[in-house]
């Protein structure tokens, strides 16, 4: 089933992504925000449960794009599933995390 393993790909690269904001920010000392925190995604995390975030979602990416199927890094399909789901989240991220950052440009005043 290829369609799978591209669906696995694409949520690895989501979780690998996931993981540099709360792994570099936690090895700084920085709190940053994660899902534990209150209000969950809002709030701030002290930076060794952002280590631990960061390095539960390595393991999670690992698993999805080493352990699933035969990922092949020449082989287009599941290079792009992967760093689609790498390059959505992040996205994401930027605008979700730039309004608590002063990362979003077009909305300052």
């Amino acid at each position: 089933m290829p369609g799978l393993h591209l669906l696995s790909y694409f949520f690895g690269g989501a979780f690998l992504a996931n993981a540099i904001p709360h792994i570099v920010s936690g090895m700084m000392g920085r709190p940053f925000q994660s899902p534990f925190a209150k209000p969950p995604g809002q709030g701030l995390s002290s930076s060794t449960v952002n280590v631990l975030w960061g390095f539960f979602n390595i393991v999670v990416g690992y698993v999805l794009v080493c352990r699933v199927g035969d990922f092949g890094w020449r082989n287009t399909g599941d290079v792009l599933a992967c760093g689609i789901g790498a390059l959505l989240i992040a996205l994401f991220h930027a605008r979700h995390f730039g309004r608590f950052h002063g990362g979003n440009m077009s909305e300052r005043q």
